[in-house]
């Protein structure tokens, strides 16, 4: 597997309340038909148009590794997802690995105790990454790690994020297990989306009536999509999704949701950070 990290300058993109944080770039470990049967020509050709750096040699997929923080009165944030974490943490096996999230969050001002909450769509290693930093302690010391309670009920204790992520937290007092839908907090609102994983979660965030320069509402999406063929045809499936029906219901739901509240979509591993939802 051939890896990259994050551009050296570490850019952020901003949309109103959100910041995307780009962790790491890298190839998947399977090409891109393998990774979505059932995409035909015409899927293929849109995806290209949609997302054209995702296309590298030989059919291979190119993706980013993103997490996004949202602005909070006095100067607090909160973190959807953490990456892939430090060396050693449990994504090293296939992963880009370490991620650059603590420099990229210190060059957009934020520090480790300035986020209030981290939110983790879902308990793949690739986004609970730097829940824990390399001396194993949880990363964000003032945070709480909200998940679904239905993603903690489903996790094998012996899959490497049980012991990386769940465990530590609870033994701090930092993991706040919520059910379906959750208002975190003044506009934001977390989403049950399954289908990814059982207890896979997305949020809304709401741009207080347009926000600073008229910014849309922003639909985080986590894993619900993670390449633009099921941005341009929802109903491809992705084969590391644990329930295919119910993953193409969710995606086709937070689409719509997306397309009547005109909002745009954050993604976690798209090249770029935030697209239209059709």
């Amino acid at each position: 597997m051939l890896f990259g990290h994050a551009p050296h300058n570490m850019r952020m993109d901003r949309h109103g309340r959100v910041v995307a944080l780009l962790d790491a770039t890298g190839t998947f470990f399977e090409p891109s038909r393998t990774a979505f049967p059932g995409a035909d020509e015409a899927d293929w050709a849109r995806a290209a148009l949609l997302d054209p750096d995702a296309a590298g040699p030989d059919g291979a997929w190119l993706l980013d590794f993103r997490c996004f923080a949202i602005a909070r009165p006095g100067g607090r944030w909160v973190l959807v997802d953490a990456g892939v974490g430090p060396a050693q943490g449990p994504a090293a096996g296939w992963a880009p690995v370490p991620g650059r999230l603590p420099a990229v969050l210190a060059a957009a001002g934020i520090s480790a105790a300035d986020v209030e909450t981290v939110v983790l769509t879902h308990l793949h290693e690739d986004h609970a990454g730097w829940s824990a930093g390399a001396d194993g302690q949880p990363f964000f010391p003032a945070a709480r790690y909200v998940v679904q309670r239905a993603e903690v009920a489903a996790l094998d204790r012996a899959d490497p994020v049980y012991g990386w992520t769940v465990a530590p937290l609870r033994a701090s007092g930092q993991l706040h297990e919520v059910d379906g839908h959750h208002r975190l907090g003044r506009g934001i609102t977390l989403l049950p989306t399954p289908g990814h994983t059982p207890g896979h979660q997305s949020v809304l965030v709401e741009q207080d009536g347009g926000g600073p320069d008229g910014a849309r509402d922003v639909l985080v999406t986590g894993d619900v999509l993670v390449h633009a063929v099921q941005l341009g045809n929802p109903a491809v499936p992705y084969s590391h999704e644990r329930d295919r029906a119910a993953a193409r219901a969710s995606r086709e739901d937070l689409l719509a949701r997306a397309v009547e509240r005109g909002a745009l979509l954050a993604t976690a591993h798209l090249t770029r950070p935030f697209v239209e939802p059709g």
